[in-house]
């Protein structure tokens, strides 16, 4: 498989609902549970991608666009965008849709770096 081909193949499309639980007072999503959902996503992406031990060394820049309001679907979508030796990075876009109407838009976007690691828990390299 060419490096294409793997990244094509481990993009990752995931919906979730807003909920009251997830809002705060703004009835918005808390920026801390849109950052796990993005670590999250951007997690699967690169395991899928490498089928390897990945772990989390770092987050850059996550712009936060439009507040994602209570009672919408949002799509987090997760693509690799770098492969280095032992690390990889990915970036995380979340889209908000109304339950109710047509249409979609950027809410937030960031990148989350992982490195492989063996089974002593030593970087490895990602691709075998």
């Amino acid at each position: 498989m060419t490096l294409e081909e793997r990244i094509a193949a481990s993009r990752t499309s995931i919906f979730k609902t807003v909920f009251p639980n997830t809002t705060n007072h703004y009835d918005t999503l808390f920026g801390g549970t849109a950052m796990h959902m993005m670590d999250e996503v951007a997690f699967i992406t690169a395991t899928r991608f490498s089928r390897q031990i990945m772990v989390t060394v770092s987050s850059d820049r996550i712009d936060f666009k439009k507040a994602i309001p209570g009672g919408t679907f949002v799509e987090l979508i997760g693509k690799v965008i770098h492969v280095g030796n032992t690390s990889l990075k990915v970036n995380v876009e979340i889209y908000i849709e109304q339950m109710y109407a047509e249409g979609r838009e950027l809410a937030i976007h960031g990148d989350f770096t992982f490195v492989a690691l063996d089974e002593h828990k030593k970087p490895t390299p990602v691709i075998k």
